[in-house]
């Protein structure tokens, strides 16, 4: 394989795993005969600076040309919130806003119109969301990072490395696609707590010390780690790492996570979320370091090269690996979950899962949550992340909302790349995954 034929397969399959990772699906089409409604700011780039009035555009198809819409203004979904309706001239309207801070716009249209059926009449709604970013790179952190961060993480790494990895690789057959291509294993690693628990995969043939290695890690939920990921990367020239979020079986029927997700792992973001010794992320982030004890070990890496990716809250793993282990030199991360977690003590926006509330005055009400989620926090292991970084943003995200995700990307220390995906929220577009030429210089490297 030539190196040149081994970076375009490695950008490749990059683009395949931003499209797992952030959930991207191909949009169903639109009936013709149903409104469709498109909110975008006047300036192409969405970018404005502190003051600067923002025009959102209203577009609204398949409807009167007069209709009338409601919209709503906020700083990303959180007050100063201003409402309004606006009567349609030629299918469109207008509407301003504008933001004495960092931050971000969002715009909210809501179309209201009549449908009947076989059970008669009824109204239907139809909504859109434009967002505008107000000087971003000037987020700063709601709160700074504790004083005893450092030393607090340093001693959970402390009592992970005393217990043996004792890491387990059962042979299991590879993807049909690739079969004879690559060797595929379900691996089992000991940790503090719940197990590592992925699917490994190399090259067949896979030569000592000649393979970059990548771990991929998952978004919310419950759920089987991914075999054809790993897999697909092998077929690059990688070692590849697939773990699950939860270290539970890999490949059990559906109803088996799904019976997990609705009973022993039902509310898991929040749980124990009062107390750093046990909130549940404590164990999914120091499984991060043992997946790479694994990784590293493994004879065929070469020795300088590891990649975390992740979508968000796999991105906030991805952050959190970079700003635990400086063996990691790349990390991907989109639309990142737990950042800016206290953003709403300055009356911010706060990231996934929110585990306070979104007002200050209760959240104020819970100081041993704050003080919790701070060493939680992707934005503040993003301050010791020493390799190169490369994020996805989404200006109308309303899981993880763009003013959380600026918060952790304006942190990190290095090198670093954001894609401002602006016309889109939680899910990745075609568009993002045409933004990849830092990635591939970087793995460029690799020659």
């Amino acid at each position: 394989m030539t190196h040149r034929s081994l970076f375009a397969g490695i950008l490749a399959a990059l683009a395949l795993m931003f499209l797992l990772a952030t959930g991207f699906t191909a949009s169903a089409q639109t009936k013709p005969t149903l409104p469709s409604l498109k909110v975008t700011a006047d300036r192409a780039d969405a970018l404005y600076r502190q003051g600067d009035t923002v025009t959102f555009t209203i577009h609204l198809v398949d409807a009167p040309a007069d209709a009338e819409i409601r919209w709503t203004t906020s700083k990303d979904g959180v007050p100063p919130r201003h409402y309004g309706t606006a009567k349609l001239v030629n299918s469109q309207a207008t509407v301003t806003a504008t933001l004495g801070e960092p931050g971000f716009i969002l715009c909210e249209a809501v179309y209201f119109y009549p449908e009947s059926d076989a059970a008669g009449a009824k109204t239907k709604t139809v909504k859109a969301l434009g967002g505008a970013g107000i000087d971003p790179l000037q987020i700063k952190p709601s709160l700074p990072v504790p004083d005893d961060f450092d030393a607090f993480w340093a001693a959970k790494k402390k009592e992970l490395a005393v217990i043996p990895a004792n890491a387990r690789l059962t042979p299991v057959d590879a993807p049909k696609n690739v079969a004879g291509k690559v060797e595929t294993f379900d691996l089992q690693a000991d940790s503090l707590g719940a197990p590592v628990s992925g699917y490994y995969a190399r090259p067949v043939g896979a030569k000592a010390g000649a393979h970059p290695a990548i771990l991929t890690v998952h978004g919310a939920g419950v759920r089987s780690s991914y075999l054809a990921v790993p897999a697909d990367w092998a077929t690059r020239g990688l070692i590849a790492l697939d773990i699950n979020a939860h270290g539970i079986p890999n490949g059990k029927p559906a109803d088996y996570y799904e019976n997990l997700a609705r009973t022993d792992l039902r509310g898991y973001p929040k749980r124990g979320c009062d107390s750093r010794d046990t909130i549940y992320f404590q164990g999914m982030f120091l499984r991060l370091v043992r997946a790479i004890d694994f990784l590293t070990a493994q004879p065929e890496w070469d020795g300088r090269t590891l990649i975390v990716f992740g979508g968000s809250q796999g991105g906030a793993q991805s952050i959190v690996a970079g700003g635990l282990d400086p063996r990691v030199t790349y990390i991907v991360a989109g639309v990142p979950a737990l950042c800016d977690n206290t953003g709403v003590l300055v009356n911010r926006q706060r990231g996934w899962p929110k585990f306070l509330p979104n007002n200050k005055e209760e959240a104020e009400k819970l100081p041993q949550v704050i003080e919790t989620v701070r060493y939680y926090d992707a934005m503040n292991f993003a301050t010791r992340v020493k390799a190169r970084a490369y994020f996805r943003v989404g200006f109308i995200d309303q899981t993880c909302a763009p003013t959380s995700v600026y918060a952790a990307y304006n942190n990190l220390p290095g090198q670093k790349e954001i894609y401002n995906d602006i016309a889109k929220g939680h899910r990745s577009s075609p568009a993002a995954l045409k933004a990849k030429n830092a990635i591939l210089a970087y793995l460029k490297t690799l020659k």
